[in-house]
Parts: C-alpha cells; structure tokens; sequence
C-alpha cells in the first residue's frame, strides 16, 4: 500500500487557484477584493462582539454633555436675566415707573407726511423723534390706557412746507391739533376725565404752541384754548412770563440728526486745528425786507455782519451751505445769535461738534440744564453788548478757553441733546421722560391711587 501523499497546504491552493483562473475572466482584482472583504467581515464581527460584550454608558455620556450645556446655557440666561432685571429695574427707578400711551391716530395725522424726507430731518423733526422713540421704549410705553400715566398725542404740523420758500408752514396746526383731539375725546375717556392735564404734545416751532412765526402775532392769538391743560414739550423758553408758555411745558432742544454728526465726525478730522476764530452761516439782514417791516434776529445779525464783516477772525456767510458742520468743527467760537425767536439749531449743532457756543439770546431758557452745564460750556453775550463781541471772545480765549472746550467733550452732555430713534438712557427724549417724571402729579392714575 503506497504512503499516503501529505496534504497539500489548502489555503496555497485557494490562493493559486484564484490567481490562475481566468476562464470566466477574472484577474488578480478578484483575490484582491476576496481579501479586503473578508478582512472587513472579520474586523467588523470582532468589533461589534466588543461592543455588544462591553457597552459603555453612553446614555450617561450623553447626559452628562447635556447637562454641562445646559448648565452653561442656563447660568448665561440667568445672568441675561438678571442683568436685564437690574437695567430695567435700574430705569424703572430712575423714571419712577413712568407710563405712557401712545394714542394710534390716523395717519394723516403723522406718518403721511414722512413722504417727504424732510420731515423727520429738519430743525423741527422732534415731533417725529419723540413719536419714533415711544414707539419702540418697551419700558415705559403701555398698551393699556388705564395704567397710563401720561398720554402722547402724536400729530406732526411741522412738515408742510411752503412751496414759496420751502420752510415750514404751519398755519394748519391749531386745525390739525383741534382735529385730533376731538377724535380722542370722541373714542376715548381718557381726555374728558382730566380735560387734557395728563395730555401731552409736541410744538417745536419758533414760539411753541403759539404757531406762528412772529412774536407779536404768536402774543396776540396766544396758545388754542383747548391745549392750555396740557403738557407741551417745545423748544421754545424764555425765563420771563410770556404768553407762549402759559401752559405745563417742557424746553427741549431743537432737532439735529445724530447720523448728520456722525458723519461729520467721521469724514473729519476731530483733533485737527480750529482755524476759524469765530463762526457764523445763517440768514444776516442789512435792511428789513420781509414783509412785516421787522429786523430779522432783533437787529443783532445785522449789527454782527456790519462790524465784523470785514474782521479776518470772523468767518460770516449768509448762504446756506450742505456741508456747513465741517465748518463748525473747524471753528472755536460758533455764534447762536436769535432769529426770530430766541433759540436756534446752533445751540446743539456747536456743542457736540466741540465748538464754544456764543448765545446771543436775552433770558433764554435753555433745554435740560439738569444734564447740560449751560454756564461751564458756553459764553452769553447780551443783545445790547453785541458790538463787543470780539472782546469778549478774546477775554475767553487768553483766559479759560482750555476748560470750556475740554468739557464740551463730555459724551453725556453730546448724548443729551439728540434725539434718536430708539431711546438711550440720557439722550435728549429720555431727558423728556425724566422731566415728565416731575410732572406725575397730573397723573390722572397716579392721583387715584394716592387717594384709595
């Protein structure tokens, strides 16, 4: 009996049976792929008995990492939270709590007459900044009339511009104004119940609620009988009785867009020299030729280009110019004589440009001297001294020039005096609501409460 033949190695002959067999043509890429696919299987069946045989505790895991997530997100709500909390609590105090409602009039009382982009520019647009800004201060608006403390009644009389000269015309105001508070007074109680104490409005015309251009015509016609129990915000104020501001008033300043200073801010150079001595652009009459026969500014503006014309210090137009806040940036005296009433876009305009004011308006009552050092940040130069305007500048400037314009820097006294579309704690609408805060005995609310 032959020896049994040893046996042939069976994975030698596998293998070479692979690499030899082409009849059905199949190629060396068969046993290549025979191989990754066993080895795969191999390494995948090893991997999931591992898994199946040693869990870990990935729901632990997991809850871990979610716990750690929301721990960091609820310690970074919280603090959001309270920090929220302690800013309005913070405002709340501040402005005691105060409420106000803002009535929804038609819009042809108000925002039809956006159309025209001057409206919410000009030197008059606080009545739309101060709408503007109600509108979006979740912390003091209310949508509920009755725990109101104050009503604002937003009716714009300073966009209709005459087609002659292209300034204001508000001979339709008294209307206008009459016209929207019968509206209220029909829908709502609210104006009956205190005939319009806890009302307010917005005049920020030459003379106020008076609505005219002219002193003595503004005198004569004196505020509409229906708007004398109300609060009127305007930018008129004279520290002597006058017909004009015989109603509750606030003084505010006039209107001069943040983003038109901005810009300027921007586009110059803030530290660069102030090479004009003594600013001024504006409307200078030498002889009276509007047709009421009157010396515009009181005759100041006339004296002041008659003497100082010709002087190289004094840098004087009398045409309007686009880019004149360049001018002002440029300057270190800017000069706020009256026009036709005594308060002027200057004021504002020279201050937060870094320019010394120069107010040449008799007892003037200047807007939110509780938050503006009117004394320590500008110089008053009465009508009658006009003539020696130039002394007295140079007085100031040999002197306390330094202390005058370093303070002028001061951004909270910038932040006072314009009026933004949202309110910001210390600019010039939340100056509004901090003197309204004065104001809360008119509270209707306020004095039903103290009496239960």
């Amino acid at each position: 009996m032959e020896p049994k033949k040893p046996r042939k190695n069976r994975g030698f002959y596998v293998r070479m049976k692979l690499l030899n067999n082409n009849r059905y043509g199949r190629t060396n890429f068969c046993y290549r792929y025979f191989k990754w696919l066993l080895w795969f299987s191999l390494s995948f069946y090893f991997f999931a008995s591992f898994l199946f045989n040693h869990k870990p505790n990935t729901s632990s895991f997991i809850s871990n990492i979610s716990k750690t997530t929301v721990h960091q997100y609820s310690e970074k709500a919280s603090r959001a939270l309270i920090e929220s909390s302690i800013k309005q609590n913070h405002h709340q105090d501040l402005l005691n709590g105060l409420k106000i409602y803002v009535y929804e009039l038609p819009t042809r009382y108000n925002t039809d007459w956006l159309s025209n982009e001057r409206c919410s520019n000009h030197l008059f647009a606080s009545e739309v900044a101060i709408h503007k800004a109600l509108l979006k201060n979740d912390d003091v608006r209310t949508f509920d009339p009755y725990e109101a403390d104050f009503f604002f009644v937003p009716v714009y009389v300073s966009c209709n511009f005459s087609k002659v000269n292209g300034f204001p015309a508000i001979g339709h105001a008294r209307k206008l104004i009459s016209s929207a508070i019968e509206l209220i007074s029909m829908e709502f109680p609210f104006w009956n119940r205190s005939l319009g104490e806890d009302h307010v409005f917005v005049a920020s015309h030459d003379f106020g609620s008076c609505f005219h251009t002219l002193e003595d015509v503004a005198m004569a016609d004196g505020i509409p009988e229906i708007l004398r129990n109300s609060i009127i915000l305007q930018t008129f104020g004279v520290k002597y009785d006058h017909p004009c501001q015989r109603a509750e008033h606030i003084v505010i300043p006039p209107y001069v867009s943040p983003e038109s200073v901005r810009k300027t801010l921007a586009t110059s150079d803030v530290n660069g020299r102030r090479d004009i001595f003594a600013f001024f652009r504006g409307k200078m009459e030498v002889h009276p030729k509007n047709v009421s026969g009157r010396y515009y500014s009181k005759k100041v503006r006339t004296v002041i280009l008659k003497k100082y014309g010709n002087d190289r210090r004094f840098y004087l137009k009398r045409h309007r110019f686009a880019g004149y806040q360049s001018e002002i940036l440029r300057s270190t005296f800017c000069l706020c004589p009256l026009g036709w009433a005594p308060w002027s876009p200057r004021l504002v305009e020279s201050v937060v440009l870094g320019c010394v004011p120069v107010i040449i308006a008799d007892k003037i009552d200047l807007p939110f001297s509780s938050a503006v050092p009117w004394s320590e940040i500008s110089i008053t130069v009465a009508e009658k001294d006009v003539g020696k305007l130039d002394s007295v500048l140079e007085h100031v400037a040999s002197t306390n020039l330094s202390i005058i314009q370093q303070k002028l820097w001061d951004p909270r006294i910038t932040r006072a005096l314009l009026f933004h579309d949202r309110t910001v704690e210390g600019d010039a609408t939340w100056q509004v609501l901090h003197a309204l805060t004065k104001k809360l005995n008119r509270s209707y609310r306020r004095s039903r409460v103290s009496s239960e």
